[in-house]
């Protein structure tokens, strides 16, 4: 039996911050593969300035190493992507291998939330990552009842604070983004022109 990670979101713009989750990832958490898996709507948030599913996609290859693959999966599928609708094809795939979903702590506490959230647990193992220097954040007390009955995964990433929101800023400013996204991510978007008003 192999384990298989599937990292899936918006990745609106992939940014450094994925890249070092991903990297962490990989050495605290034995995996076989490691999927990324960009979403063609996201179903919890809407955005006015997302970026075309085919060049998340194009970033998306462009931001992660070499050992993960980058899946179109969700942007083939088209429509509103449903991580419970991923994993269920994720199993029939892999019916004998072990799914690894990776959230953030904020995800956790909101995962009640989530379509068919009691599905998902039956179909994967939930790996966790902090976002505050000492992990308090995915301390068991801090866990969400749903948790108490499944196993998950706990990984404390030492914290980088990023996001694609902020991102989007930066660009939309002509401001650099050192630091934040890698060149050949940051060369694409100047050369598709996106995020600009």
């Amino acid at each position: 039996m192999k384990r298989i990670g599937v990292f899936g979101g918006t990745f609106n713009p992939p940014h450094i911050g994925h890249s070092r989750l991903v990297e962490h990832i990989r050495q605290t958490v034995s995996l076989d593969r490691l999927l990324v898996i960009p979403t063609f709507l996201p179903p919890h948030k809407a955005s006015t300035d997302l970026a075309s599913g085919e060049d998340r996609l194009a970033m998306c290859r462009l931001a992660f190493p070499d050992w993960c693959e980058v899946s179109d999966y969700e942007i083939r599928r088209g429509g509103k992507s449903y991580t419970v609708d991923t994993l269920t094809a994720l199993k029939e795939e892999y019916p004998q291998d072990e799914l690894v979903l990776l959230i953030g702590s904020d995800m956790m506490q909101t995962f009640d939330q989530w379509y068919r959230c009691e599905d998902i647990l039956k179909l994967c193992t939930v790996c966790v990552t902090s976002r505050c220097e000492d992990g308090a954040d995915i301390a068991a007390e801090k866990t969400p009842e749903i948790f108490q009955t499944h196993p998950l995964l706990r990984s404390a990433l030492p914290p980088f604070e990023v996001s694609s929101t902020q991102v989007r800023a930066l660009i939309r400013q002509g401001l650099p983004t050192d630091g934040l996204l890698l060149p050949a991510v940051r060369a694409y978007i100047e050369e598709r022109g996106l995020y600009r008003d």
